[in-house]
C-alpha cells in the first residue's frame, strides 16, 4: 500500500495534467457544438474507413467461398456434359450408322444384338468372343457386323457364347466387290495393321480407282450384298500379273470393337446345305 501511495505522490503532476486534459476536452466538445460536430465527423470517418476495410477483408474470404462452390459446380457440370457426349456418341454410332447399313443391305435378314467380351489383334489368327450363343438364336456361319461395316463370321457356338473368326484372321476370306460394280475378289488379312486388309483376285478388266468403296458381294449365304467393308487405298498387280490386289482401309476399328450385330438370312441354312451337298457330289 505504501508503495502505491509513493507512486501516486511521485507522479502526481502527470496525473493532474491528464485529469485537466480530460476535463478540458469534455467541456470543449460537450458545450461547443462546432468542435463537437467536427470531432464526431472525424470519428465517423475513421470508423467508416475501418469498417470498410473490414468489409473488404470479409468480402474477400466470402468470395473465395463462392469461387470454390462455383468451381465444384463447374466440375460437376463438365462431368455431366461428358456423360451426355458419350451417350450421344454411342447412341448415334449404334442407331444411325447401323441403321444406314441395315436400310441399304439387311432387308430380309434377321439381326441379333451381341457384345464383344474378348478380342485379340496381335496374332495371325485372331478371334472374337460374343456374349450370345445358341440360346439366343446364333449359329455357325452367320455374319457379324458393327455400325461401321463387316466384322467376321461366327465359327463356334455354345449355349451362351459365340466365337467369331474376324477379318483379322488368316482363315478369313470374304467375297467383296467395288460398290456399283459386278467384279469381285476376296478380302484377306495377312497380318500387320488391324486397319488394313487386301482384296485379291480382282479382274484386270474391272474398273475402279483409289478411294472407291468396297462392299460385300452377296455371293455367299453369310453376308448380303452391299455391307460396307472399306475404301481402296492402293492398287498393285498380283504375283502372276493376271489380277489386281487392292489395299483396303477397313471401316471397322477392331481395336475399339464393342457392340455388334449377328445377321441371319432367311433361307441361309437351306442354301448352305444345298451347296454343301453339291460340293460333296450328293444329290
Amino acid at each position: 500500500m505504501r508503495n502505491l501511495l509513493n507512486f501516486f505522490l511521485k507522479y502526481k503532476s502527470w496525473f493532474l495534467f491528464i485529469l485537466l486534459e480530460v476535463t478540458s476536452f469534455t467541456l470543449l466538445f460537450r458545450f461547443n457544438h462546432y468542435q463537437g460536430s467536427a470531432f464526431f465527423t472525424s470519428s465517423n470517418r475513421l470508423a467508416g474507413t475501418v469498417f470498410e476495410a473490414a468489409n473488404h477483408v470479409t468480402g474477400y474470404f466470402h468470395l473465395r467461398t463462392i469461387n470454390d462452390a462455383l468451381v465444384q459446380k463447374n466440375v460437376e457440370l463438365e462431368l455431366q456434359l461428358e456423360q451426355l457426349r458419350v451417350a450421344f456418341r454411342d447412341m448415334t454410332k449404334d442407331s444411325t450408322a447401323f441403321g444406314r447399313i441395315k436400310a441399304e443391305a439387311l432387308g430380309g435378314y434377321d439381326v441379333m444384338k451381341a457384345k464383344v467380351i474378348n478380342n485379340s489383334l496381335i496374332h495371325a489368327d485372331n478371334y472374337i468372343t460374343l456374349d450370345k450363343g445358341e440360346k439366343d438364336g446364333i449359329r455357325s456361319e452367320m455374319g457379324v457386323v458393327d455400325g461401321n461395316g463387316v466384322v467376321g463370321i461366327v465359327y463356334l457356338t455354345s449355349d451362351n457364347y459365340s466365337v467369331v473368326i474376324p477379318v483379322l484372321n488368316s482363315k478369313s476370306s470374304i467375297s467383296c466387290k467395288i460398290r456399283q460394280s459386278e467384279y469381285f475378289g476376296f478380302l484377306k488379312w495377312e497380318g500387320g495393321s488391324s486397319r488394313y486388309a487386301t482384296v485379291k483376285d480382282m479382274p484386270r478388266h474391272s474398273l475402279f480407282s483409289l478411294g472407291d468403296t468396297v462392299v460385300t458381294s452377296g455371293h455367299s449365304a453369310v453376308f448380303p450384298e452391299g455391307i460396307p467393308v472399306g475404301t481402296v487405298e492402293d492398287i498393285t498387280d498380283s504375283h502372276d500379273g493376271l489380277s489386281y490386289v487392292l489395299k483396303v482401309k477397313l471401316f471397322t476399328d477392331f481395336g475399339r470393337l464393342n457392340d455388334v450385330r449377328v445377321i441371319d438370312g432367311r433361307g441361309r441354312e437351306e442354301r448352305m446345305n444345298l451347296e454343301q451337298k453339291a460340293r460333296g457330289g450328293k444329290k
